[in-house]
Parts: C-alpha cells; structure tokens; sequence
C-alpha cells in the first residue's frame, strides 16, 4: 500500500469544498513544539491526530497541544474500561490511514474513521494540524473539522504534567 501525501490531502479539501489550506513550512514539524514554533502559534493551537484500536476497529482522536489522553476518560467515552482501548505503534497508524505519525492529518485518511475531539480544541476558532509531509502543517477551523469528521467532542484531554515547560 502506497502512503499518503499532502497532495492528498489538498484533494480531500477540494473535494470537501472545505476552507482549510496547506501551509508549506522550511522545517520539520514533527513535534507539537517545532510546529508551534515554525507557525508562531501556541502550543494549544497545535492538534495532533491520534490512532487507537479497540477491539480491532481504528479509531481517531483529536487533542491540542501538549496535552495526553487520559485513557481513563477515553474508555469511559467509549463505554469500556481503559485496558480495552490501546494506542496503535506508528506502522499500525500509518497502515490504517496512509499518514506517518508526526504529520498525520484530521482526515483523508485512507478509510473514514471514528473521530473523537477532545472539548478543549474547540477553545479556539482556528487549529494546525498535520498536512500530510514532514514539512506542511494545515490550519483549519474547528467547526469544519468537527463537521468533516462526523467527530464526537469528548472531554478526554489529561492536561501536561506539572513539570512541563509551555
């Protein structure tokens, strides 16, 4: 199976009449804090799109920043206990959307999946996410993104740990 790419994804936003554009950035942004960083935006307004499995299905979740998955809040979402829902390693992630970690998008993935937003990333009107290459990112507007996605808007978010620098 071939993988993904921002050319991809800008298909996906034409296709979906969607605002959301394809920034092209001169550096990685493989993390929430070098896309912070190249995009002057704050850690919060950074979303990464995650993959879990439960019970073999994939499903997609959505958290801003530097914030984790509490899994607790996650499996209570799901209606089942934390140790049902695991976090797929990057192959897995990559085989079931098309994207690599660290640039994947919110969508056009290979197959639709279920999405659940954490509530905290509809604090803002506008997000980054990952546009498909190590070096694009993509801003978009949260209420596009809830609608495209069919997304669930949870409260799932564990915030950074006390330690944590912003």
């Amino acid at each position: 199976m071939s993988t993904l790419s921002t050319a991809d994804i800008r298909l996906f936003i034409d296709r979906h009449s969607l605002t959301a554009t394809v920034l092209p950035l001169d550096q990685p942004t493989a993390t929430v804090e070098e896309a912070a960083s190249a995009l002057a935006v704050g850690t919060d307004q950074i979303i990464k799109s995650l993959v879990f499995v439960l019970n073999a299905e994939p499903l997609l979740v959505i958290n801003n920043g530097r914030n984790r998955v509490d899994r607790k809040k996650l499996g209570a979402a799901l209606g089942v206990g934390r140790r049902k829902v695991r976090f797929a390693d990057p192959d897995q992630a990559l085989e079931i959307t098309g994207f690599a970690v660290g640039s994947m998008p919110p969508f056009g993935h290979r197959q639709p999946l279920r999405t659940l937003v954490d509530e905290g990333v509809l604090l803002h009107e506008t997000v980054f996410a990952g546009g498909g290459g190590g070096d694009t990112m993509m801003r978009l507007a949260t209420a596009e993104l809830v609608d495209v996605t069919g997304a669930e808007v949870v409260a799932i978010a564990a915030p950074p740990p006390v330690n944590a620098t912003p």
